[in-house]
């Protein structure tokens, strides 16, 4: 009542404006803290997306390793599993010591990067209260680095020596695979997101060098990732020879082969379907801002594209082989995951469907490619990945559109896809990772194969890589001693069997059928049996007679049935 009886008009006006300032700052001051809030918790969100999706991706090694594992013949199931987890453990050093710089440094020229070696980059509060510091980045794309490097592995399996393998694996993540890198995901020559940057940094890139290009569009790595570990692996299989017996040596036709585990063949591709998500999904990298949108049409194209291949090679190998092929089918799925791979996040289904689809072929046609051209690619990774990279790039051009390139968030709004113009992008883009691979990737094998060696010796190829490599087999109850048509065919050892007592002739329980008699091709002078020894339920002839025809292949240990003719069994004593 004083005040308001004392104040004048002016001074109330100057005590509510300066209430009114002291609000003014109060609420300023509460929204820049909810703004920051707002933006710290987009950031975990992001932070945590980007991790859980590089654990997918690194989960795929699991994939790869149980798919080679089922693959490859018992005595190499080692060797194989060693060296995906090399890979993986290689790929860590290398792309944190140089890789990552060569890949998203400072850009020289639109080539290579050229600073943070080391991660210096990568540091805590690198990224101020509210930006990322950088760890995840390096986790999401050191997976990458993992799974392109695994690829080569399938391709020349069973024959390569581990120290070949460490030298090639240690260049291609510190070199070959993180230049394609800077090309295509950094601020090189062929990038849709940095290249040729303008004074406020909008990339102007190739070929028109302004807002009406896009650079070349690869959102999750057929190209990038696919392509080099296909592509690098169609050199290694190519410099390191087919496996022995592979090929017939007079008509030189490919030989009946080892049809390996079905089961660890179906749960490595599982596997690597599951991890696919975190693949393609995650390479948005990020989830707030609407990208999650993006994130689950991603999830959804890129399902679809795994299925139609499945099904479409499943059909393929109905017709041409004349049975459903479960390894051909399985295959499919790769085949179609890696052709929508690029274009996960710029075609609409329907799309996804055809894209898949002609995956498959490329597979099939690719596999019968490679063996009329004599090279022995066990796992056909360079058809899955390098063919089928391919396809991935300029299945891009042809079914992307204008719309959903700027849904998927690239940078430069325009008509490239719809004049054309992406296609073209597409395919130089493709030609030239093509081109960088095979050149070094080649000169690699053959320096290597020029000074340390590239292949086993035969003896040791023939015994197994688990027992030369590893020092043991890693199923001593499987011995592959069996030849059909230059095939090692994994049998059991027949399980010991007490002599009855007392020592005569027993009725046989099961007739064995006639042995047939081949020729190994390795060893033509030496006649070996294509029917597997005599089953544990068969009764053991009287007597220790001395054997009258001797197989290398076929010794036996004590208790063990062999033959001693086509049709007589019996124990070795």
């Amino acid at each position: 009542v004083v005040m308001a009886n004392t104040f004048t008009e002016s001074q109330w006006r100057a005590l509510l404006d300066t209430r009114l300032m002291e609000l003014d700052v109060k609420w300023e001051t509460a929204l820049n803290a909810t703004n920051e809030s707002v933006a710290m918790n987009a950031r975990d969100m992001d932070v945590a997306w980007l991790v859980l999706c590089g654990a997918l991706v690194f989960f795929m090694q699991c994939g790869f390793a149980m798919l080679e594992a089922g693959i490859v013949h018992s005595k190499n199931v080692a060797n194989i599993l060693f060296k995906n987890m090399i890979d993986a453990s290689i790929a860590a050093i290398c792309f944190w010591l140089a890789g990552w710089a060569f890949a998203y440094g400072d850009d020289k020229g639109g080539f290579i990067g050229a600073s943070s070696f080391s991660t210096s980059n990568v540091y805590n509060y690198a990224g101020g209260p509210t930006g990322s510091d950088g760890w995840e980045g390096w986790f999401f794309q050191w997976a990458f680095t993992g799974a392109c490097a695994t690829i080569v592995a399938g391709s020349v399996a069973e024959r390569t020596k581990l120290e070949a393998y460490f030298i090639y694996s240690i260049v291609l993540t510190v070199f070959i695979y993180p230049v394609v890198v800077h090309w295509g995901w950094g601020a090189g020559w062929l990038s849709a997101w940095g290249a040729y940057p303008d004074s406020d940094g909008v990339a102007r890139p190739l070929f028109k060098r302004d807002e009406d290009s896009n650079g070349m569009i690869d959102f999750a790595g057929s190209g990038v990732v696919h392509m080099v570990g296909g592509w690098s692996g169609l050199m290694g299989a190519i410099v390191v020879g087919p496996r022995m017996g592979r090929f017939d040596p007079v008509t030189k036709k490919p030989t009946e082969w080892h049809g390996g585990n079905k089961t660890l063949q179906s749960l490595g591709v599982f596997i690597l379907w599951f991890g696919w998500y975190g693949f393609n999904c995650g390479s948005t990298l990020m989830i707030s801002g609407g990208a999650s949108n993006v994130a689950g049409k991603v999830a959804m194209t890129t399902t679809i594209a795994a299925a139609s291949g499945c099904i479409i090679a499943s059909i393929l190998g109905k017709v041409f082989e004349g049975h459903f092929d479960i390894s051909i089918g399985l295959n499919g799925i790769l085949a179609g995951l890696v052709s929508i791979t690029a274009n996960c996040s710029v075609v609409n289904p329907w799309m996804a469907v055809i894209i898949g689809a002609v995956g498959a072929v490329i597979l099939y046609g690719g596999h019968v490619l490679i063996l009329k051209l004599g090279i022995d690619d066990p796992c056909d990774a360079c058809v899955v990945h390098g063919f089928c990279g391919v396809w991935g790039l300029w299945a891009t051009g042809i079914f992307c559109t204008d719309e959903n390139v700027q849904y998927a968030a690239y940078p430069n709004v325009n008509d490239a896809c719809g004049r054309g113009e992406q296609f073209g992008v597409q395919v130089v883009g493709s030609l030239a990772i093509i081109a960088w691979t095979v050149v070094t990737a080649g000169l690699l094998f053959v320096g290597i194969n020029a000074t340390v060696g590239m292949r086993v010796d035969p003896g040791v190829e023939e015994a197994g890589l688990d027992v030369s490599e590893h020092g043991h087999a890693t199923y001593p109850m499987f011995e592959e001693r069996y030849y059909d048509k230059g095939m090692p065919m994994q049998q059991p050892y027949a399980q010991p069997m007490p002599m009855p007592m007392p020592m005569q002739p027993t009725m046989y329980q099961e007739m064995p059928p006639p042995a047939v008699y081949t020729e190994y091709p390795m060893y033509p002078t030496e006649t070996v049996y294509t029917e597997p020894p005599m089953p544990a339920s068969v009764a053991p002839m009287m007597g220790s007679v001395a054997p009258q025809y001797y197989n290398p292949y076929q010794t036996g240990g004590p208790g063990e049935v062999v033959y001693v003719s086509p049709n007589q069994p019996m124990i070795v004593q």
